[in-house]
């Protein structure tokens, strides 16, 4: 495995769309959470070390009731190894899941795999969330894909801000934050993702004027440190694609 310090500012994405999936990198539970559009009323444990659950008794899963998240979120789950999760809407609908849906649920988490797309109209769910050290891989389903395209964006501006308030790297006005990538932009290069693409905070050029985020694809990799040593060849030719943000404007744009 690769020094996680030289790969902390890359971000992999890896679109499934048929299938409603994203396998990532560098994408963390707490970051997922803050990025999503409503924070899930219920997470159905699938695979966790967290104490602090409830036990269902007729799917035999832990559950997290909504004031019981905020003690996850405090968790370092990359230190669970496996950590998957399904939300839900109330518990009458967990109870009337089937033998056949407990099964593929347990497949679910046990194979990473999916017998079926897992979405289940009893849970009313919008994820399904499969990661193993959290952030290292992390493969999500959304049942709307527009949601993905969201977390992106948002993920994107949150680990640039983080990155100036740490490391002084990218200059705004005192007090301002970068806003979050459009969906309509980050849809400009599903393209890209499908094939499996980086993108580099690390490479992040910024100037008087504008910020820009490269990209570049990569390929389809089921190991990071595959990904790593592809990007390690890739940022030394032009990046596929870049985010811009114009610093006047506050606003984002994507050339390619």
């Amino acid at each position: 495995m690769k020094n996680p310090g030289n790969m902390k500012e890359l971000i992999y994405i890896h679109l499934h769309p048929i299938n409603q999936y994203v396998v990532s990198y560098g994408i963390e539970f707490q970051e997922f959470m803050k990025a999503i559009p409503e924070t899930p009323p219920h997470l159905l444990l699938l695979k966790h070390k967290f104490d602090e659950s409830d036990f269902n008794m007729h799917t035999r899963f832990d559950y997290i009731e909504p004031e019981g998240l905020k003690s996850l979120l405090r968790e370092d789950v990359g230190e669970y190894g496996d950590f998957c999760w399904i939300d839900f809407e109330d518990t009458d609908g967990l109870n009337e899941l089937d033998g056949q849906e407990i099964a593929e649920l347990l497949y679910l988490a046990h194979s990473k795999e999916h017998l079926r797309r897992p979405f289940y109209s009893k849970l009313n769910n919008r994820y399904a969330y499969l990661s193993h050290d959290d952030e290292w891989f992390n493969k999500t389903f959304y049942r709307h894909m527009p949601d993905f395209y969201r977390v992106i964006g948002k993920v994107i501006s949150q680990k640039l801000g983080f990155f100036r308030s740490e490391r002084s790297f990218f200059a705004l006005k005192k007090g301002s934050a970068f806003p979050p990538i459009p969906p309509d932009m980050i849809s400009l290069v599903s393209g890209g993702m499908k094939e499996g693409i980086v993108i580099s905070l690390a490479k992040t050029e910024q100037s008087r004027l504008k910020v820009e985020v490269p990209l570049w694809i990569v390929g389809d990799h089921s190991s990071m440190d595959d990904v790593f040593d592809e990007y390690i060849m890739s940022f030394k030719t032009p990046p596929h694609a870049r985010f811009v943000f114009d610093k006047k404007t506050h606003e984002w744009s994507v050339f390619s």
